[in-house]
């Protein structure tokens, strides 16, 4: 190759390089960073709502279940009801949730007098889990709770003595 052929090439070379933006001075991790926070910040916000999520369920079904057995279980009415919502603050405190057992359990009898033997009692455990991380002033724009309910049957038992 000749000197001028040579010349021509680093010319052509140079002019390219500053035409694409010249060599590479860093940018690389920085932009990196960026999309890698864009991505990563989203991320981290959904997996952190729905392990809150996940564990308002997990409370709710347990509370449900054993609030549904103390229900059909009791020798009075008056003394199931404290019992299942006692039971109730007690999943929930487990899971890390705050809840007045009165407020989040209704329980419903098939039969008049509830407790008979062989009736149904339906029993409902709900709560509101708040979505973590907002403004409160995002309250009245944004819905930021998601409902949970869970729902149990419990039959009371058909050889016990009528109330």
């Amino acid at each position: 190759m000749s000197r001028a052929t040579l010349a021509a090439a680093r010319w052509r070379a140079r002019t390219l390089a500053r035409w694409l933006g010249g060599p590479d001075r860093g940018s690389a991790i920085v932009e990196f960073l960026g999309v890698s926070l864009l991505l990563l910040v989203p991320v981290l916000y959904l997996v952190l709502t729905l392990s809150r999520v996940q564990a308002a369920a997990f409370a709710a079904e347990g509370a449900a279940r054993e609030a549904g057995r103390i229900v059909a279980q009791a020798a009075s009415l008056a003394e199931a009801t404290a019992r299942a919502e006692r039971a109730v603050e007690l999943a929930f405190a487990d899971q890390g949730f705050d809840v007045d057992g009165a407020g989040a359990l209704v329980a419903t009898c098939a039969a008049d007098p509830c407790l008979t033997p062989g009736a149904v009692v339906q029993v409902e455990v709900g709560i509101a889990v708040a979505l973590p991380l907002l403004p409160s002033f995002l309250d009245a724009a944004v819905p930021a709770e998601v409902p949970v309910t869970a729902t149990h049957l419990a039959v009371v038992g058909e050889f016990r003595e009528a109330p």
